[in-house]
């Protein structure tokens, strides 16, 4: 399994099955659990920079997680070695392994502040003042407790539960939200504020994405001479036309999923004559989009592609100060302008 995911991560055919990552495919295709996705990708990913790891899996002297417990110390110079070191060893000697070999430094004493229900708890326990301001159990083994993602879990039909934690910044724009709204929502509910403020954000998103407004101005038959441009009116027909999502459509007739990284997409493409009309254009995601560009001009020069325009992109955030650090010799050019 880990070598079939390897070789379809590697070579991207989870684009021609209308899938536009790895992962979607894993949970879309193989029907694999998120978390189930995740390590076994990583694990695919490991194992195809170092070959050995499958014949160990294979033979049963090494399991998955202890693949995901190794990956961030393996090199071309210690794999076989570290490879070798911890066949047939559970997790928790694993980790004893990484310890030794790769220390780390004591974790510092700390005190947490608990919410009332677990300080109840720990009242009950009676546990020593020292337990208190010092590395608790669980830090014993020199992890940190950090705290989880930000993540949404459901609750019940139609209900969520959104866990995360905010910096200062984002609470004062909290605040500063339940004040303006005080007579909207007089009680400043949380979940209120954020759900007028995703409103809001949403709307100015998808006007500066797809040209979305519910006063469309009429066109002025106004045609750029750019032929790439593409004019508010035909972004809004095509955005509603393909739903916000995109229209590539795999050997197996699965339509991809996906409703990020969206790009407006040219059937016939520009470079052979291609026009940005609504019928000569269709919403695709970025990997999508890259995946017809190879098929219909090549990989070779998509890649030159995508790597100049990386260059070019790296060019414009150099800051200027760094370029007008250097005074230009006798006979130099003027430098350019750099546009941020």
């Amino acid at each position: 399994m880990l070598a079939h995911i390897a070789e379809v991560d590697a070579r991207r055919l989870y684009r021609a099955a209308g899938y536009d990552s790895m992962y979607a495919y894993c949970v879309g295709k193989l029907r694999f659990s998120e978390d189930v996705a995740y390590k076994r990708i990583q694990a695919a990913r490991e194992a195809r920079q170092f070959p050995a790891i499958f014949a160990s899996l294979a033979e049963g002297r090494l399991h998955l997680t202890a693949v995901l417990l190794l990956a961030p110390h393996l090199t071309e110079n210690n794999a076989d070695d570290l490879l070798n070191a911890a066949a047939d060893r559970s997790k928790a000697e694993i980790e004893s392994l990484l310890a030794l070999r790769f220390p780390r430094p004591d974790m510092p004493a700390r005190l947490q502040a608990l919410p009332e229900q677990m300080a109840a708890g720990c009242a009950g326990n009676q546990l020593a003042p020292e337990r208190v301001v010092t590395r608790s159990d669980s830090l014993a083994s020199g992890r940190m407790e950090l705290p989880e993602r930000p993540r949404v879990v459901p609750l019940a039909p139609q209900r969520y539960a959104l866990q995360l934690t905010m910096c200062q910044s984002m609470h004062d724009k909290l605040r500063r939200a339940q004040d303006l709204l005080g007579h909207q929502v007089p009680s400043g509910d949380v979940v209120q504020v954020l759900d007028r403020a995703l409103d809001a954000l949403i709307c100015k998103l998808e006007k500066r994405k797809f040209a979305a407004t519910d006063k469309p101005r009429e066109n002025q038959g106004r045609k750029s001479k750019n032929p790439r441009h593409i004019s508010t009116q035909v972004r809004r027909a095509v955005s509603r036309r393909d739903g916000g999502r995109c229209t590539f459509v795999g050997e197996s007739g699965h339509r991809c999923e996906a409703r990020k990284m969206l790009e407006f997409d040219h059937v016939l493409e520009v470079a052979r004559g291609g026009e940005s009309t609504v019928e000569n254009l269709r919403l695709r995601c970025r990997s999508h989009n890259q995946f017809t560009a190879e098929q219909t001009f090549g990989v070779d020069l998509m890649k030159d592609r995508r790597e100049e325009a990386r260059r070019v992109a790296a060019q414009k955030q150099v800051p200027a100060a760094a370029i007008s650090a250097r005074a230009p010799a006798v006979g130099d050019p003027p430098t350019p302008a750099v546009q941020t």
